[in-house]
């Protein structure tokens, strides 16, 4: 018996293809944040990607954010249509032939190589602003929505964090650090806002679940929803040792092939290492402070990687 999720697929693939859907089934056990299914029709094989109605933004991202990344030779699927209903955003995508990364025969450091170049491919895109949200698509600007204590800009958002930094900071409270080491962080903050950053387009969620590699070896890159303008290159060196701080994400070698097809010299990768630590302590912070506001549940997974984004930097002094 089919779920609902599966219904619900068959019915948005066939009102658009205007054909009798033959098969489908939903695509489960890869850690997406999307319900995904792939539905066949006598003449079509298509991706539908659902999640709730106010996703339609974050959909729509995407399609601009597929269609910059394949004119710049990262390849990736075909988006046939976004669209809204009343239970689900939705878009409907071809399908990518091949293997995902997570269970492709090839060596996960020839991945992370071609996605180290995928990224710097990425930043050939012209992009204004900064943030994870599209603010206009024919002017290629993101935008971070403004909060109390930030305008939403790169400073507003690095000097909320210097502000926060005060004799009753509840990171203090937590364990994530002492006053005295407060004032660390603040000289390692107010360095970061006097620094002159590149910003680019970032993908946010680089891993091997996200790629699909097919029978000639061709590479091509999945999910755009957490794509953000960001400063670069540390906005997707930052994601990955985050991930990295979890348990997850790749390791010494494959980081290493990640910077290798990136562009970065030997010399160069351990002072780019070095600046990332900083950004990612920033984000760490940040985002712990949004935990506290917005999701208490997430506070202790937060304060454990602000804990440890901070023991690394100060590893790194």
């Amino acid at each position: 018996m089919k779920n609902s999720i599966v219904n619900q697929a068959e019915q948005i693939a066939s009102d658009f293809l205007l054909e009798k859907v033959t098969c489908s089934h939903h695509i489960v056990g890869k850690g997406f944040v999307n319900q995904v299914c792939l539905v066949e029709t006598a003449s079509h094989k298509v991706i539908v990607r659902m999640n709730n109605p106010d996703t339609y933004p974050t959909f729509l991202k995407e399609k601009w954010c597929i269609e910059r990344a394949t004119s710049a030779g990262i390849p990736g699927p075909q988006t046939l249509s976004v669209g809204v209903n009343a239970e689900h955003a939705y878009m409907i995508q071809t399908v990518v032939e091949g293997d995902n990364g997570l269970d492709t025969t090839v060596p996960p450091s020839v991945i992370w190589r071609k996605l180290g170049e995928y990224t710097q491919r990425m930043q050939s895109i012209p992009v204004a602003g900064f943030g994870r949200e599209m603010h206009d698509p024919v002017q290629n600007k993101f935008y971070s929505p403004p909060h109390a204590g930030s305008d939403g800009s790169w400073q507003g958002y690095v000097q909320y964090n210097i502000n926060s930094l005060t004799e009753q900071d509840p990171l203090i409270e937590l364990g994530v650090m002492t006053m005295k080491e407060s004032q660390f962080v603040r000289q390692w903050f107010e360095q970061l806002k006097l620094q002159k950053f590149r910003f680019g387009l970032c993908h946010g969620d680089l891993s091997l679940k996200n790629t699909i590699v097919s029978s000639t070896g061709e590479i091509t890159l999945l999910d755009w929803g957490n794509a953000e303008v960001n400063v670069v290159p540390y906005g997707d060196i930052t994601q990955l040792m985050q991930c990295q701080l979890r348990g997850e994400g790749p390791d010494k070698e494959e980081l290493r092939a990640f910077l290798e097809g990136y562009g970065t010299s030997t010399q160069e990768r351990e002072c780019e290492l070095n600046q990332a630590r900083y950004v990612l302590l920033l984000k760490a912070f940040d985002t712990l402070r949004w935990a506290i506001d917005r999701s208490p549940d997430q506070i202790e997974l937060y304060t454990d990687l602000a804990k440890q984004a901070f023991n690394q930097v100060r590893r790194g002094q």
